[in-house]
């Protein structure tokens, strides 16, 4: 049987912000094949009917009911991810759900073990992971090259894309708690976040979170959609090297900066000498692919072969079990929260 007769059929729900970069994506894979596009603006269904070869329907009810659709990505409004998801699960279809997975961890918690139940695959769109970039980093800390991780932090800002439904933490913060979560392949063992509504006085524009990690290990993320340049940057201090991951730069995405302090010596009267290190920076070479590109590639071969996804329904319940608690401490002024093990 051919690659063609075997393809997996594909449908997108919600086609707003997000979806027409994964209906391009889907639509160019060699496996895969975008059937349907779901969406419930007339105007936006048209666009995508315009630009390719796909069924196109307001009502939810005819994807859920055509036997010819295996999956689906799921890429509408945050609040709708856990009905929609559910109902789709139920019909048997394999799910790909934007970030993040749900709302809250009871939710995340109720779709995986649907997921389990229905055999089906459910994934979780966290794209960094997916990034040549990033997995470069985890590469290089995993050898050992920066020694110790000591923390990270990171930027992300933008003037825009304001949301009204939801805060800049749920709307944009996922991306660096994945981030975070996958480099240290630990869960933080206390969360606290700050943050301002500047714009609505309804959802937060800005937000600070900090994750403190088993071993000492802090991680830091800056989100706003209300600063005036756009940055996606992230800093990994380690006691040997570091690392500045530019999202934006053109090239040369990964620096890795051969700087670090050493304790020398014998205390003297009570304190130790530290020796400053200062040597190259080292930019590797990383052979750069669309993250989004590959992250789809990997939902239709873990439909096809059954295999767990890298950002299985597990990977997405620990970053939504991170919200909550940041979210918890937004809402109580700061207060540090737990998180149970």
């Amino acid at each position: 049987m051919s690659r063609v007769e075997t393809k997996v059929k594909v449908a997108l729900v919600g086609c707003g912000y997000w979806g027409p970069n994964l209906a391009r994506n889907l639509h160019q894979l060699a496996d895969a094949e975008l059937v349907a596009c779901c969406d419930l603006d007339p105007g936006t269904l048209q666009r995508m009917e315009s630009l390719y070869p796909v069924r196109v329907t307001p009502d939810l009810d005819t994807i859920l009911s055509d036997p010819e659709i295996e999956a689906v990505a799921l890429a509408t409004p945050v609040g709708t991810h856990y009905a929609l998801a559910r109902r789709l699960l139920l019909a048997g279809k394999h799910l790909l759900v934007e970030k993040p997975l749900t709302t809250s961890s009871a939710e995340a918690e109720d779709l995986i073990s649907l997921a389990r139940q229905q055999k089906r695959v459910l994934m979780v769109g966290h794209v960094f992971e997916y990034n040549p970039a990033v997995l470069k980093i985890k590469e290089l800390i995993e050898d050992g090259q920066i020694g110790q991780v000591y923390y990270l932090y990171s930027n992300r800002v933008n003037l825009g894309r304001v949301q009204s439904d939801i805060n800049v933490l749920w709307s944009i913060a996922p991306h660096d708690v994945s981030i975070a979560l996958f480099l240290l392949e630990e869960m933080p063992v206390q969360v606290s976040a700050r943050g301002a509504s500047y714009l609505s006085g309804r959802v937060e524009d800005v937000v600070f979170v900090t994750m403190y990690f088993p071993g000492d290990v802090m991680a830091h993320i800056q989100a706003s959609w209300l600063d005036p340049s756009k940055v996606r940057r992230m800093t990994v201090v380690g006691s040997e090297k570091m690392i500045i991951y530019d999202d934006v730069a053109s090239e040369g995405k990964v620096k890795i900066y051969d700087k670090g302090v050493y304790r020398k010596g014998d205390p003297i009267y009570g304190e130790f000498q530290y020796k400053i290190h200062s040597g190259d920076i080292n930019i590797p070479k990383i052979n750069m692919s669309e993250p989004l590109r590959n992250e789809c590639a990997h939902f239709v071969e873990c439909v096809r072969s059954g295999a767990p996804p890298r950002t299985d329904g597990e990977n997405g319940l620990r970053v939504v079990r991170v919200l909550e608690a940041a979210q918890r401490s937004l809402s109580n002024g700061g207060e540090t929260v737990r998180l149970d093990s």
